[in-house]
């Protein structure tokens, strides 16, 4: 491998309305059709590197119609169909003979298809550059994959304005997630969470300083030749764009890298009036040894759902009462450099540590109190924008029951 660093490049760029030409014949006719009953559930790009076809769920049998780099162990996911409504055993796509491409499930109810542009569908291509198309006779390209992207860009992929990328609610659970990333109509990349399933935007997290046109660039001074690598961009579940890396010889890790990301630390980049930030209600935000936000629980609380770590956290005890002497069955667990900024009700300042734990255990409505440079704050359920960083300072005070 080369010392010396070179750029990775993606450029996001506005893609004219008008068709293009695909860079090769469909190869797929009218009349095909894939089940996820063949033995051979894909259709295969010149090269083998990308199929589209159904990709099964580990340990299910639901079906995702997909997109996947086809030649590594890792049948990596850049497209999905159906990633909200997986399909059972016994359904079928097809290139239909008028030229529709349908995705019906077992019992031949329509889950999705394709909507091209004006003119007549005479075939379809799974192209090595991981495009799926739908081209006419003359091979202009009636509809295709790249249009209507789901949380993945490839290197030869560019977006149309107003283009939107939604985030898997999981790493293994392809359905929508809470991040969104949008390329506005000014040229600049907006990423924001928002409110399932209405979709209601909350605050922006991360927006590019960019006009007319958005550039993210990567360095690894460890690659040398970047057509050595598969490569591919993705707006992760944890709601970080993320260019990765996979060596195509065999050498190196055997795994996707990634090179670089953005933003660098999601818990402190979110804040956000509504909603509960980067993590569930009731957690909070870290970044753990590979620079990835995590979620975890504070002291007395559990996850809603361990399957899914962003879905907040739970007291594995009774709420303190407001009858007199309650507080004696409770105490408080510290947390330093942790906080949830915007769930307070009460400020007291200048104040002491110790003052500042006895108010909070003497009130039935104090869950958590922030103590920081003589300043205390008293805080509600839920919580909501935790986050444990050393920017933070400070240290929390969790009520808990002395019974757990």
């Amino acid at each position: 491998m080369a010392s010396a660093s070179h750029s990775l490049c993606l450029l996001l760029v506005l893609l004219p309305l008008s068709t293009v030409t695909a860079q090769t014949p469909g190869n797929i006719s009218l009349g095909s059709s894939l089940s996820t009953n063949d033995e051979n559930r894909s259709w295969v790009s010149p090269s083998g590197e990308f199929a589209f076809g159904f990709y099964r769920l580990p340990s299910t049998d639901r079906f995702l119609l997909s997109i996947w780099f086809d030649k590594i162990p890792e049948k990596t996911i850049v497209w999905t169909a159906n990633g909200d409504s997986p399909v059972q055993g016994g359904s079928k796509v097809e290139l239909t003979t008028d030229g529709q491409l349908v995705l019906t499930d077992s019992q031949g109810r329509v889950i999705w298809r394709a909507e091209p542009t004006n003119g007549s569908v005479t075939s379809a291509a799974m192209l090595d550059t991981g495009n799926f198309v739908l081209t006419s006779k003359d091979s202009a390209i009636l509809w295709q994959s790249f249009d209507v992207p789901t949380d993945t860009i490839l290197p030869s992929q560019k977006l149309r304005f107003r283009s939107e990328l939604s985030s898997r609610l999981t790493k293994t659970e392809y359905s929508k997630g809470r991040f969104r990333l949008l390329l506005r109509a000014d040229g600049n990349l907006v990423f924001y969470l928002v409110n399932l399933p209405t979709e209601y935007r909350y605050n922006a997290y991360w927006v590019s300083d960019s006009q007319l046109g958005f550039k993210l660039s990567f360095h690894n001074p460890n690659i040398a030749q970047t057509n050595d690598f598969y490569q591919r961009t993705t707006f992760d579940f944890d709601g970080v764009l993320r260019q990765y890396v996979y060596p195509k010889t065999g050498s190196g890790s055997g795994s996707w890298s990634a090179v670089s990301f953005e933003p660098r630390n999601l818990c402190t980049a979110i804040t956000s009036d509504l909603g509960s930030g980067a993590c569930g209600f009731n957690s909070y935000c870290k970044m753990d040894d590979e620079e990835r936000p995590i979620c975890l629980c504070p002291p007395g609380y559990s996850f809603l759902d361990p399957n899914n770590t962003f879905s907040g956290c739970k007291q594995d005890f009774v709420s303190q009462s407001c009858s007199l002497g309650a507080e004696a069955r409770f105490e408080l667990r510290e947390m330093v450099d942790t906080d949830w900024p915007l769930s307070d009700f009460e400020l007291y300042s200048p104040i002491s540590e110790e003052k500042c734990g006895e108010f909070c255990l003497s009130d039935c409505f104090c869950a958590v109190a922030i103590f920081r440079n003589g300043n205390c704050w008293k805080k509600k359920l839920p919580l909501s924008n935790g986050k444990l960083d050393s920017s933070v300072g400070g240290k929390a005070l969790i009520k808990v029951s002395k019974d757990i």
